[in-house]
């Protein structure tokens, strides 16, 4: 009994590294089909959570006496989910967006870290607090791990594994390099480049008031990266659930 605990918790705990490793994989072969799935799932889920979140809190808002609208949670519930899954969108692009093959290796490992931190996180949380993974993982996760994701693509940056931006050459290359009907993997570098332009563009303007060192700490902190928590919180959340629900069953 105590074997069959140990190789199906071994099993299950690979399928947890494999599905990190896939999702990785998804994102940076496939970036617009991936943002598109994402947001779709970060819509599914948030209206959902939104509305149940919502219906949870109307009394904190508008007091006891009132009583509860289905209409207004709804609404606001949609709304908040369309926008946060807008976000997702979008910061799938801005971050698995490009042609360089090398650059986007990097970026997706420090993307897999991040999740499978997440995952086991959520899951440690689960199993001492009894705390709902999916409830953790959308609206409280995002901004940890994108700061987690911000400080690990700073750190590959500084180690040389990712290439540097000439934002002296950006407007060369819209202007004149870019074509008329550029093809998607020169959209997808050329949001790579404008993104990495804002973040030097930061790390500039902060570095005019304190030293370099801190400017590089709170530019972590500002970055673009940091809109990659709403993506890998997301996929931190459904995969420790799945992992939770398979343990309860299987263990």
């Amino acid at each position: 009994m105590v074997i069959l605990r140990i190789l199906t918790n071994a099993v299950i705990m690979v399928a947890e590294a494999a599905a990190v490793v896939g999702i990785a994989a998804f994102a940076i072969r496939y970036p617009f089909i991936f943002a598109g799935v994402t947001a779709a799932i970060s819509l599914l889920f948030g209206m959902w959570l939104e509305v149940a979140r919502l219906r949870y809190e109307y009394g904190f808002y508008f007091g006891s006496t009132v009583p509860r609208s289905a209409l207004l949670t709804a609404g606001v519930g949609f709304f908040e989910a369309a926008f946060k899954a807008l976000l997702t969108g979008v910061a799938c692009l801005l971050t698995f967006s490009g042609t360089d093959s090398g650059r986007l290796f990097w970026v997706a490992v420090v993307f897999g870290a991040c999740i499978y931190v997440g995952a086991s996180v959520l899951r440690l949380i689960s199993i001492k607090a009894d705390g709902n993974t999916l409830r953790w993982g959308y609206f409280r996760l995002a901004t940890v791990l994108g700061l987690l994701f911000s400080m690990g693509v700073t750190a590959a940056s500084v180690l040389g594994l990712l290439p540097h931006v000439d934002v002296s050459k950006l407007g060369w290359q819209i202007l004149v390099e870019t074509p008329e009907r550029p093809s998607v993997a020169q959209i997808s570098e050329l949001l790579f480049q404008i993104k990495a332009t804002f973040d030097q563009f930061v790390l500039h303007s902060l570095s005019q008031v304190m030293s370099v060192d801190w400017a590089r700490v709170v530019a972590i902190v500002i970055s673009v990266n940091m809109l990659s928590g709403f993506v890998s919180a997301l996929y931190a959340a459904l995969i420790a659930t799945a992992v939770r629900k398979a343990e309860d069953t299987l263990l």
